[in-house]
């Protein structure tokens, strides 16, 4: 059996101090209070392991255009070394033969690493709005077809945890197709009228994707899919905490409307800022200080992580430090239904944690 000291233990939303997590077989045992260090290793803070559900590219390989086992296995690498225990990798809008092999490459990985961090995969597009497309590739997006729909439920509802839809461009057979799956919707990259949303919310849709960015924003007389976000309090929003996807001022209105409701992705396009250019067909993306740009002047994804999205959250936007380690922990899992399995220290948990100074300065993975 091991075991690991942490000064601080931050689950469930809570703070425990002085803590010798027990550890047997990969499995938390037990958690128990010791006033002193009883052991040979010891932590200042330690988490749940993160867990980002939407990352689309390791330091190297973005997983879109590198569908294979190299791209998981340099997405898996890069996040946990930023103190990402847990990833969906993430496929935008691409020709179904792609999105095909996405899937089979998630299939085995998870087969060839079962203890891996990769849960399975995001799917963002082909199905959006154009209008509200970002950097997808207007060449790939497209109006849902029940063929493919289905050959993509069929396919890859056991791997695909999280898909992301304009629920404007569906009919209500489709939309009741991919809610019945299994597979969790967010409604996002859409330009859904405030009724629209709520339509698609009243079907069962329960998340948004990257609340303020590439969604009809609010107004005070067309409150938009943004509005519907906000006025619908059991719908789940999270955010892209860099300060340029969304202002800390913004941030701060987001939490104060949907509290627990919120949490956090990276969206990083790459983890660590070492590609300064990308290019995949006519998809491009500039690395332009702290953010990825295409040539239209639109965000390409973030560069930043989850550690630095949690530092963002408790000293930019105020939120307290035992939220915003669960808004990198149960909150996302939860989204996923995956939390009675990770995104808590608690007994029969895996023993994979995020450790963590108390500046909020590093961040790392452990399994044990």
């Amino acid at each position: 059996m091991n075991s690991i000291f942490a000064k601080k233990v931050y689950t469930n939303s809570h703070l425990l101090e002085n803590r010798t997590i027990c550890i047997d077989q990969g499995k938390i045992k037990e958690i128990k209070y010791t006033p002193e260090v009883t052991t040979s290793y010891s932590v200042d803070c330690i988490s749940a392991g993160f867990l980002d559900l939407q990352v689309n590219g390791g330091e190297r390989f973005n997983f879109s255009e590198k569908s294979d086992m190299d791209a998981l296995k340099d997405i898996s690498d890069a996040c946990a070394v930023q103190g990402t225990a847990y990833t969906l990798p993430t496929v935008i809008s691409s020709p179904l033969d792609n999105i095909l092999k996405a899937i089979e490459a998630v299939r085995s990985f998870r087969q060839r690493f079962p203890e891996s961090g990769i849960l399975g995969m995001h799917l963002e597009g082909p199905f959006i709005n154009p209008e509200k497309r970002g950097a997808h590739s207007l060449s790939w997006i497209r109006k849902p077809e029940d063929d493919e729909l289905k050959e993509i439920i069929c396919q890859g509802g056991d791997i695909i945890k999280l898909m992301t839809i304009a629920p404007e461009m569906f009919t209500t057979a489709q939309l009741h197709m991919l809610l019945s799956s299994g597979i969790t919707i967010a409604a996002g990259h859409s330009n859904a009228s405030y009724e629209e949303a709520l339509q698609a919310f009243g079907k069962g849709i329960r998340l948004v994707t990257h609340l303020y960015n590439a969604m009809s924003s609010f107004s005070p007389r067309h409150p938009g899919l943004v509005g519907a976000a906000f006025d619908i309090p059991n719908i789940a929003t999270p955010i892209i905490l860099d300060g340029i996807h969304s202002t800390f001022s913004a941030a701060r209105m987001a939490y104060k409307i949907k509290r627990s409701k919120l949490f956090l992705v990276s969206d990083a396009l790459f983890v660590g800022k070492h590609k300064r250019y990308y290019q995949w067909g006519d998809f491009n993306a500039f690395l332009e200080g702290d953010q990825y740009v295409n040539e239209e002047g639109h965000f390409a994804g973030s560069t930043i992580s989850m550690g630095d999205a949690v530092k963002n959250a408790v000293f930019e936007v105020g939120i307290p430090i035992t939220e915003a380690i669960d808004m990198a922990t149960r909150r996302p899992a939860r989204i996923i239904g995956m939390d009675n399995r990770i995104g808590s220290i608690s007994p029969g948990y895996p023993s994979v944690f995020t450790v963590f100074d108390s500046k909020l300065e590093t961040f790392k993975t452990l399994r044990l």
